[in-house]
């Protein structure tokens, strides 16, 4: 694996706050990130990935059964983390959750942090991943895959240096005809500058889709990362007992959690 000096101070936001609609009836009494894969709950695969590139410091949204997230884990201390949460009395979508939680980053608006679709479980080398948003300098980088069906999902349209031109909607048709454009989707990660929050209204429910399209309208520099690993976004029941069967399969295999109880005590995530 890839390692770099990842800023041990980088904070991250896991975005755990949704119904889980397509998920019910499983979702009516536990919240998704709680649903087990190969006996532990969708949010640790994250937790363990973000601490294991040395990323302890996370922010937690909350609204659906977050009571039951917050008793699960915690202050995260038992992990090796410093886990902060950020309750939502009305559901504030992905731009609205990402803004409130903002109160728990570090003051400076420099501070790039990351941000994980609580549904997704990803093998990402994030630490490349971060080398590679300071390097390009741009405001955001999105994780990207390639995936034949594209379209389905909402496609990223990317320049040849990776630079995002446009994002689409889903089924929606390419913008870019005339140059070479490469269409990918979207990962579940990304790191992003506090500057993309500016204009997002506190307290309102909003899609961070809004202030990126805005960013990139105004010229923004806004960056794919390419990813090659597992993905899985654990959305609906085919998709989530796939999920299951890939662990029992062996191909969820890039952690050691016995190695994962060492280090944190015993603690086996």
């Amino acid at each position: 694996m890839y390692r770099s000096s990842v800023n041990p101070s980088m904070q991250a936001i896991i975005l755990a706050a949704g119904f889980g609609t397509r998920l019910q009836p499983l979702t009516n009494t536990i919240p998704k990130p709680l649903l087990p894969i190969a006996k532990r709950p969708l949010i640790v695969w994250n937790l363990r990935l973000l601490r294991d590139h040395g990323i302890t410091k996370v922010i937690v949204n909350l609204h659906h059964l977050g009571d039951q997230i917050e008793r699960y884990l915690g202050s995260g201390s038992h992990l090796g983390m410093h886990i902060a949460y950020s309750r939502e009395k009305k559901i504030l979508g992905t731009g609205g959750g990402i803004k409130q939680a903002e109160q728990f980053l570090r003051e400076s608006s420099d501070d790039a942090f990351l941000v994980f679709n609580g549904d997704t479980i990803i093998n990402i080398d994030l630490s490349h991943m971060i080398d590679n948003h300071f390097t390009h300098g741009g405001l955001a980088t999105m994780a990207v895959r390639n995936d034949p069906d594209v379209d389905r999902w909402g496609a990223l349209e990317l320049d040849n240096t990776n630079r995002i031109v446009t994002i689409l909607g889903r089924g929606q048709p390419a913008a870019h005809k005339t140059q070479p454009i490469t269409r990918k989707m979207f990962a579940g990660v990304h790191i992003m500058s506090p500057l993309l929050l500016r204009d997002i209204p506190i307290g309102q429910e909003s899609s961070i889709i809004s202030p990126y399209m805005k960013c990139l309208e105004d010229g923004a520099k806004i960056y794919g990362y390419q990813t090659t690993g597992y993905w899985s976004d654990v959305g609906t029941p085919e998709r989530y007992d796939q999920t299951k069967r890939d662990a029992e399969d062996g191909i969820l295999n890039w952690i050691s959690w016995e190695e994962c109880a060492t280090k944190t005590g015993g603690q086996n995530l």
